[in-house]
């Protein structure tokens, strides 16, 4: 996914009420960005990191900016890390449209935003002719707290621990269901961050027992844009 436009290089002065971002421009400007993420973002938050902003097209955004990237410094040694996710769905709808995703190999559609389980959506329901349909869910990660390793969630994810329950539940119903984990920076492997969220680590793992696939893919991240590269091992 390459960006439509050249981002905008600013430093990171604050982030508050979860979705504000104070920055400061090259030129000394100080703008607030939207932060798609709502999330605890440990790790990415020092002030004065060096931050990648695009632009917003809609005149009708009461916000002229998007904070995309971050260039944090990991346990690893620095990096671009993409903090917006709203990305990783497009992300994975690229990478299979382009056939680079195996783990939906196989398949033909994907059908975004699909009703199930109790009061749900799936992110993508894939189908093919002669393949039974697949509930696929998409979680973004961006913690890293050990070199190489990433993990999810990066706090308390109650939503995600019910979206584990319902992909079971859809199995435990003789269907198929997937997770597909975009890391937006370069790891090595994946696990839950048990300590940050048990109950959603319980859930994953009841998950993972009851049949529910998952896949994790780190991304190749740069200025000009992000792509899912290859798979990772799940712990």
């Amino acid at each position: 996914m390459r960006f439509s436009a050249p981002l905008i290089e600013a430093r990171l002065v604050r982030r508050y009420k979860r979705f504000l971002a104070d920055m400061e421009c090259a030129d000394g400007t100080l703008v607030t960005a939207h932060c798609a993420n709502p999330g605890a973002m440990l790790g990415l938050l020092a002030p004065g990191a060096r931050t990648l902003l695009s632009r917003a097209t809609s005149p009708t955004r009461k916000l002229g900016y998007s904070w995309e990237l971050v260039e944090a410094d990991l346990p690893g040694g620095p990096q671009w890390v993409g903090i917006n996710t709203m990305r990783p769905n497009a992300l994975v709808a690229e990478a299979f449209a382009a056939g680079s995703l195996p783990a939906l190999a196989g398949y033909t559609s994907l059908r975004p935003e699909v009703r199930y389980g109790r009061a749900s959506r799936v992110d993508f329901l894939a189908g093919g002719e002669g393949s039974a349909p697949c509930h696929v869910e998409v979680k973004n990660c961006h913690l890293m707290r050990a070199p190489g390793l990433a993990e999810f969630p990066d706090c308390v994810a109650a939503r995600s621990a019910r979206h584990m329950e319902d992909l079971a539940a859809v199995v435990a119903a003789g269907g198929r269901a997937m997770v597909i984990i975009v890391v937006q920076m370069w790891a090595e492997r994946f696990a839950p961050a048990r300590d940050l969220d048990p109950a959603f680590d319980r859930a994953f793992q009841a998950a993972r027992a009851a049949g529910v696939a998952v896949h994790a893919y780190r991304c190749r991240i740069d200025p000009a844009g992000i792509t899912v590269a290859d798979a990772i091992p799940v712990a």
